[in-house]
C-alpha cells in the first residue's frame, strides 16, 4: 500500500480510496514512453499524483450513478489508449510486465470514463464562451502565433478560425476549472501517503 485517499471518511471506498505499487505500475504502463524497469522516483511520484486526483474525481463521480459507462464507451476508451502506442503488441508486452490483466484494465478505463463523463457533466456543460473572448484570442494569440509559426502563410479569417479558438477556449476553461475543482478537493481530503516511493 503506498497511499489512501479519503479511506477514514468514505465507508466502503477500498477500490477508489486505497492506492498500492501496483495501481503506480499500471498508471506507468499506460504512458507511452514512460520506462517500467527500475521506474525512477519522480516517474512514481508523479503517478501517485496523478492517481489521488483521478481518485479524488472519481470518489465525486460516483455519487452520480447515471454516469454509467457503456460497453462501446469502454471499447472505444480502450482503442484509444492502444492507438497512442506504436503497436497493439507493445501496449500488450507492457500490460504483461506490470501484471496488468484484461480485467483490471476494464476496470481502470471504466474508472477513466467516469472521470471523463463527471468532468463533462460538472464543468463542459456550464463553459460559456463569448464572442469578444474568440475575437480577442484570435487578435492576440491565434494570429500571433500562427505569423511565427509560418511566416508567409495566409491567416484563416475569425469566422474561419472560429471553431477551432472556441474549442481551444473551452477545453482551457474545462483544464482551469478541473485544476480549481483538484486544489479544492486536495484540501479537504484525507490523503496518507503510506510508503514514500
Amino acid at each position: 500500500m503506498v497511499a489512501t485517499v479519503n479511506a477514514g471518511v468514505l465507508a466502503d471506498c477500498r477500490r477508489i480510496c486505497l492506492i498500492t505499487y501496483s495501481d503506480l505500475l499500471w498508471q506507468l504502463a499506460l504512458q507511452p514512453n514512460t520506462p517500467l524497469d527500475n521506474p525512477k522516483s519522480d516517474d512514481l511520484n508523479h503517478a501517485l499524483r496523478l492517481i489521488i486526483d483521478q481518485r479524488l474525481i472519481l470518489q465525486e463521480a460516483e455519487k452520480l450513478p447515471t454516469l454509467e459507462p457503456t460497453e462501446k464507451e469502454i471499447t472505444d476508451e480502450r482503442d484509444e489508449l492502444a492507438g497512442e502506442f506504436s503497436s497493439a503488441e507493445e501496449l500488450r508486452q507492457r500490460l504483461l510486465k506490470v501484471g496488468l490483466t484484461s480485467d483490471k484494465l476494464a476496470e481502470i478505463l471504466d474508472q477513466r470514463e467516469r472521470i471523463e463523463k463527471y468532468l463533462d457533466f460538472r464543468f463542459r456543460n456550464f463553459v460559456v464562451i463569448t464572442q469578444k473572448e474568440i475575437a480577442d484570442y484570435y487578435k492576440d494569440v491565434y494570429v500571433p502565433r500562427l505569423r511565427s509559426r509560418a511566416p508567409g502563410q495566409i491567416v484563416p479569417s475569425l469566422e474561419e478560425a472560429h471553431g477551432e479558438i472556441e474549442r481551444t477556449l473551452t477545453e482551457a476553461k474545462i483544464e482551469s476549472d478541473t485544476d480549481a475543482f483538484l486544489d479544492y478537493s486536495r484540501e479537504r481530503a484525507e490523503i496518507v501517503i503510506l510508503n514514500p516511493v
